[in-house]
């Protein structure tokens, strides 16, 4: 039990109520695990996934996976984080994505052991009757307990009366689904908390709620998300995978790695221990992003992409004996860390060789002059030919 519920607890933010969870633990019974995703957008990313990896750790434990799609809360268009009312999507976008979903989600959960469910199944059978008393359920000044409802309310900014519904039908599932459990990223705790005060009206024992991290993109700042082009997609090329994981800061990497590796939490200590004892991380980072490109693609794939990420840093002849230049910054414009690493003379020297093409970040060449680079990255720099640096960014 002790060993079921620290396997079960670890990558988790909070757990709501844990004495509920070890509760329903000890009864040993297939629990319910619920999670639901709006359909936005058409691919899932490696930042979807952290919520999957551990709905596939509860299907291995013997549980059954609720994966609900919100193809009803979609159209509504889930308020979390947002200082303006969300625009629905039309329910031919929400039915395209959703279908996208299906495929995906199976690249990390057993189908054997998952329930795909929709929202409209239960939702687009209710009145207006119907919806008016799940409404008397729940009232305006719990709803504005919320913090980005809060927010927008004391800066006088529109809440509209449908984003209201939104928490109310996303709790209303767990109801029609009789959860016991729900798990959701930590911008969706007041949501989840709705769906254990609905189950209490409706009679039902709540649902123990469990939030995930919400996984940083690429820059290491903000979420992973498409509309920040900091993502990678699940479904992207086995190369362009690889690159983009080997981008990233080495800080970065042990989040993905405790976040996303299928590795056992001893492993994971062994592998950070190693990295103390002298072990480049760029060896760790490698294997990682194998382990990645091999769940979504193959092990060819894996073997080819690294092979491939190889040969073209050989052909841009990146030594090995180039310098570690650590620079203290939060956020140091493209051609600020350039000069200051030794690679240009001046700043404007920088900009004039990024116009001309001349410099590239981890290989790739870049145009934009106005870039800015964030603390905890590390890549290597070079201009030119012969001029190369690993920045570091404290």
């Amino acid at each position: 039990m002790i060993e079921t519920l620290t396997q079960i607890k670890h990558g988790i933010h909070e757990v709501l109520v844990e004495a509920e969870l070890k509760t329903k633990l000890a009864t040993g019974k297939p629990l319910r695990i619920k999670t639901g995703f709006d359909p936005t957008a058409p691919d899932l990313h490696l930042g979807h996934t952290v919520l999957l990896n551990k709905l596939r750790q509860f299907q291995q434990l013997g549980h059954t996976i609720l994966f609900l799609i919100g193809d009803f809360t979609g159209m509504i268009g889930d308020p979390t984080g947002k200082n303006i009312t969300r625009k629905p999507l039309t329910r031919e976008l929400v039915l395209e994505n959703a279908k996208t979903y299906q495929e995906q989600i199976y690249k990390i959960l057993d189908p054997d052991t998952t329930q795909v469910c929709f929202n409209s199944e239960w939702m687009s059978k209710m009145n207006a009757s119907d919806l008016i008393k799940l409404a008397a359920k729940h009232t305006v000044a719990r709803m504005l307990e919320r913090d980005d409802f809060d927010k927008r309310y004391k800066n006088g900014q529109p809440i509209a009366i449908h984003e209201f519904l939104y928490p109310l039908v996303q709790g209303y599932d767990s109801v029609e689904l009789k959860a016991d459990i729900e798990l959701g990223g930590t911008d969706q705790k007041f949501n989840l908390l709705v769906g254990r005060e609905l189950q209490k009206h409706y009679g039902q024992i709540p649902q123990v709620v469990m939030t995930m991290p919400i996984l940083e993109g690429l820059d290491g700042v903000q979420k992973m998300s498409k509309s920040l082009d900091n993502y990678i997609g699940i479904d992207e090329p086995a190369n362009d995978m690889f690159g983009k994981l080997m981008s990233i800061s080495d800080d970065l990497m042990w989040r993905y790695i405790d976040l996303l590796s299928f590795r056992t939490i001893a492993e994971i200590n062994q592998l950070k221990q190693s990295v103390i004892d002298g072990r480049n991380p760029r060896d760790v980072k490698v294997e990682f992003a194998q382990e990645i490109i091999e769940r979504f693609h193959s092990k060819t794939a894996a073997v080819g992409a690294y092979e491939d990420f190889v040969a073209r840093f050989k052909r841009n002849e990146i030594p090995d004996d180039m310098p570690l230049v650590e620079l203290s910054n939060n956020e140091l414009p493209i051609a600020n860390l350039l000069k200051n690493a030794g690679l240009t003379s001046s700043t404007s020297d920088a900009i004039r060789m990024i116009k001309q093409g001349a410099v590239k970040i981890d290989g790739e060449k870049i145009s934009d002059r106005n870039l800015k680079i964030n603390k905890g990255s590390e890549a290597i720099y070079q201009v030119g030919k012969r001029k190369f640096a690993r920045v570091k960014i404290i």
